[in-house]
């Protein structure tokens, strides 16, 4: 089940159009926002069952008429081998692992190839210690698929850090 077909502002049929004025330099609070929890499989950091894994999930979500009112994936880049994902419900999923999550966290928008990660970590960073904060945890949420990104002539990528 394509992510559209379940937020239906999407005009691409899958990827809803992502704005980033809500997210870009801002402080985000949490407490107890509820998450469906899964594993992606990566090599190197690169994604090998990303599509199953959120074809699979989203279609539990939408079963169990859980879809959060704004769409929010954030992965956890922990391992060279896998990463994990939450996704942002409206209630729990039966039989899915669930999570929440609760802190204060400082976001940030970036646009282009992933191939500038590394300076996107650096700048996120550099940003956290200029709000006179530490970085304990650093999640990546990607908006788009490949696909939705080549139409709507961007690719953002929100760094959110937990400080």
């Amino acid at each position: 089940m394509a992510v559209g077909k379940i937020y239906a502002k999407s005009e691409t049929g899958c990827c809803p159009k992502f704005d980033p004025k809500p997210w870009d330099g801002k402080l985000v609070k949490w407490k107890g926002k509820l998450f469906l929890k899964d594993r992606v499989a990566s090599f190197f950091h690169i994604p090998l069952n990303f599509g199953k894994v959120m074809t699979r999930n989203m279609a539990a979500i939408a079963a169990a008429g859980a879809i959060a009112k704004t769409p929010l994936l954030l992965c956890d880049e922990s391992s060279l081998w896998g990463s994990d994902l939450f996704i942002a419900v409206g209630k729990p999923v039966p039989g899915k692992s669930m999570e929440k999550i609760s802190g204060t966290f400082l976001t940030k928008v970036f646009s282009g190839s992933f191939g500038e990660m590394g300076k996107w970590i650096k700048e996120m960073n550099q940003f956290v210690k200029s709000k006179g904060r530490q970085c304990k945890t650093l999640y990546f949420w990607y908006t788009l698929c490949p696909k939705c990104a080549k139409h709507y002539g961007q690719n953002y990528v929100v760094l959110v850090a937990r400080v």
